[in-house]
C-alpha cells in the first residue's frame, strides 16, 4: 500500500500545498490505491519537504520524482500514448507552474500580510505553546530567504504579481477551448495544473493573481471540472 505523507487539509482544499495536491490528484487519476498520513514533521521527510511516500518500505520524496517512480513501477496509464511534442508541452507547463508561478503565489501566502494571517493558523494553529509562537516565525524567515534566493523575492510585490498574472494568462491561452491541457484526455500534467489552479481559485484570499485567473472562464471551468471528477467528496468549487 502506498502511504502518502503530506500536510493536513487547509483552506477548504484536500491540501493547501499544490505539490501535495498534485500527487494525490495523480494517484486518483491513475487509479492507484493509497492512504494519507497527515503531518507537519518535515524533519522526518527524506528531503525535509512534503510530500513523500512509503511504498511498502520504499521511501520516495519530491512530487515529480514520486510520479516518475509510480509510472515505472505501476505503469503509465495517463501519458503512455503522448507524442514527443505533447511531452515537451507538458514539461513546459509544469516548469511554468512549479518553478515560476509557484513563487509568486508563495509570496502572497507566506509574506504578504493578508495571506500570512490565513496561513499561520492553518499550518501552525494546532501546535502547542510556545511552538505555536516560535515555529511560524522561523518558517516565515526561511521562506523569505528562499524567495530571495530564487530571485522572485528580489522584486517588488507589484512586479511579482505582474509576473504571476502573465503566467496565468499564458495558461489560459494554452488551455483554450480544450477539456484538458493536452486535449480531450486527462494526463499527468493536468494533476499539476489543477492542483496549482485550485490553490489560486479555490482559496478565499484576494490577490491580483487570483483576479487574473477568475477573469478566464476556461480556467475556472477547468478547475471546477477537475474538482468534481477527482475529489467530489473533499471540496466544492467556488
Amino acid at each position: 500500500m502506498i502511504t502518502v505523507y503530506q500536510f493536513p487539509p487547509a483552506f477548504g482544499l484536500p491540501n493547501a500545498s499544490p505539490f501535495c495536491l498534485k500527487l494525490e490528484l495523480y494517484l486518483r487519476m491513475a487509479g492507484l490505491p493509497y492512504r494519507n498520513r497527515y503531518t507537519l514533521e518535515l524533519h522526518k521527510a527524506p528531503k525535509g519537504k512534503l510530500p513523500w511516500i512509503d511504498d511498502d518500505g520504499t521511501a520516495v520524496a519530491d512530487s515529480g520524482l514520486i510520479v516518475d517512480y509510480l509510472k515505472r513501477k505501476y505503469g503509465d496509464p495517463l501519458d503512455s500514448d503522448l507524442t514527443p511534442v505533447q511531452r515537451a508541452s507538458a514539461l513546459a507547463i509544469t516548469r511554468l507552474l512549479e518553478e515560476h508561478l509557484y513563487w509568486a503565489v508563495f509570496y502572497d501566502r507566506w509574506i504578504a500580510a493578508p495571506g500570512w494571517e490565513m496561513t499561520r493558523p492553518a499550518f501552525f494553529g494546532a501546535m502547542p505553546w510556545p511552538l505555536r509562537l516560535i515555529v511560524p516565525r522561523v518558517a516565515r524567515r526561511g521562506i523569505r530567504a528562499e524567495l530571495r534566493g530564487h530571485g522572485m523575492g528580489r522584486h517588488t510585490p507589484e512586479q511579482m504579481h505582474a509576473l504571476g498574472v502573465a503566467d496565468v494568462d499564458a495558461l489560459a491561452a494554452l488551455l483554450g477551448e480544450q477539456e484538458y491541457f493536452l486535449g480531450a484526455k486527462a494526463t499527468s500534467v493536468d494533476a499539476v495544473a489543477a492542483a496549482f489552479l485550485a490553490n489560486i481559485l479555490m482559496v478565499p484570499l484576494k490577490t491580483p493573481i487570483k483576479a487574473a485567473a477568475v477573469a478566464h472562464p476556461n480556467l475556472v471551468a477547468y478547475c471546477q471540472r477537475m474538482a468534481r471528477q477527482y475529489f467530489p467528496e473533499n471540496y466544492s468549487p467556488r
